[in-house]
């Protein structure tokens, strides 16, 4: 099921060039699950060519729907869907795929699905989405590791408060109330560029949606939605991974195809660390040291805070800087499995719940390490590019889960890097 290829890193080649950011991983998943809403034909542009893509794909065509990915273009029709379940497998292979719960129960008044899978990050507890689409008058039982759910009276509006600001709790509830009777009010939102990128899809759909971005969103139910084109935003955690390796390299590298407010809570870090950064329209020219400086303190927070998805990267890239830094994990609570990889190359990192005190070495070496889980694995590879000697990485079907031929990008910037 998984590919045994492995990556090869040379390291300490300095990135030197321009690279353009693939869509973001994180909106395409809700934004191809929204399509089931319509009974038409849907056209996504700018949708990274990923494995946990072509999951959603094979989720979509196993509902009933037709979907191809044509370079970096899908083609959904969900005229034709006619089935409310997903099989084990293809739940289990994403984490992500309860994403599907609020968009079945809105288009066939019922669903069943088991518990999500994907990286083992800590528990990552759906009961957020549970109640607050128990509130919209879904019923829902849980029995032996799998969900029944049905409307029987049809989804209603509801006003909703989140205890925490749950990324995939507000796309389910946006999903299942944009149909819906009535209005939803979502207090405490997340407020993440992707919540904008869906909240904008639904509404090229003939959703009435508002507030996304903000902490309350408001969605005025519609009758029905139809098929559009919709392109999706650029990946920001794609941009901050390349832009950790450009730093950890002492490079010079265009990143292009971005929105740089997108990345309001990560460009600071690494003008902390020494480097330059500069913004020119859609694009960043970050310009790094020979050696960074610690950073001292990196908590990761909901968006606009530091994202923790950039926290593995930018420790790896942070591995090697000059002087002590701290980071503090609030979101996940297994989010600190690349350490030891980290370690094996030479680094110093004391774990002690959800903080990590990382002592910056003179230099970082190759070693044979192995991708913990996503964004875990992009730490080894930016790790691997500032390391001395040779780097093998494997399990790195996990890095296919959310970035785009990451050896061939790094390549165009004067890697050392390829896949065996």
């Amino acid at each position: 099921m998984f590919s045994v290829s492995k990556l090869i890193i040379d390291g300490r080649k300095r990135l030197s060039g321009r690279i353009e950011i693939q869509g973001a991983k994180n909106s395409a998943l809700p934004i191809l699950a929204s399509a089931l809403l319509t009974c038409d034909t849907s056209v996504i542009n700018n949708c990274p060519d990923l494995s946990d893509v072509e999951i959603t794909l094979n989720i979509l065509r196993y509902l009933g729907c037709t979907a191809q990915l044509d370079g970096n273009t899908v083609t959904i029709n969900s005229k034709c869907a006619d089935k409310y379940d997903i099989p084990d497998e293809l739940m289990r292979a994403m984490r992500s795929s309860i994403i599907f719960l609020g968009a079945l129960v809105a288009r066939f008044g019922m669903a069943r699905l088991s518990f999500p899978g994907g990286c083992e990050l800590g528990p990552r507890p759906i009961d957020l989405h549970l109640k607050a689409l128990r509130m919209m008058g879904i019923e829902i039982s849980e029995q032996h590791g799998s969900l029944e759910c049905s409307a029987p009276n049809g989804i209603h509006g509801a006003k909703i408060s989140l205890s925490f600001p749950s990324v995939g709790a507000t796309e389910n509830i946006m999903l299942a109330a944009a149909t819906a009777q009535g209005t939803t009010i979502i207090s405490n939102a997340a407020r993440e560029p992707e919540i904008c990128d869906l909240a904008d899809c639904l509404n090229s759909f003939g959703a009435n949606i508002s507030g996304a971005g903000e902490g309350t969103i408001i969605i005025d139910g519609v009758e029905a939605l139809n098929g559009a084109m919709h392109t999706i935003i650029p990946d920001r955690i794609a941009a901050a991974t390349y832009m950790a390796a450009a730093a950890a390299t002492g490079g010079r590298v265009l990143i292009d195809r971005i929105v740089p407010t997108h990345l309001s809570g990560i460009i600071p870090i690494f003008e902390e660390s020494g480097c330059t950064v500069k913004q020119r329209g859609n694009s960043i020219l970050i310009d790094a040291p020979n050696r960074l400086r610690a950073v001292k303190l990196i908590r990761t927070m909901p968006y606009p805070g530091f994202p923790t998805d950039a926290q593995p990267p930018i420790m790896a890239m942070l591995s090697s800087a000059k002087g002590t830094g701290i980071f503090v994990e609030n979101i996940f609570e297994n989010r600190y499995k690349h350490t030891s990889g980290l370690e094996r190359m030479g680094a110093r990192i004391y774990l002690e719940g959800k903080v990590a005190v990382v002592e910056g070495v003179s230099e970082l070496y190759g070693a044979r390490v192995a991708s913990p889980d996503l964004r875990g694995g992009a730490a080894l590879v930016v790790a691997g590019l500032g390391a001395c000697g040779v780097t093998e990485i494997n399990d790195i079907h996990y890095i296919d889960r959310g970035y785009e031929s990451i050896e061939l990008e790094l390549s165009k910037l004067g890697a050392s890097i390829k896949r065996l």
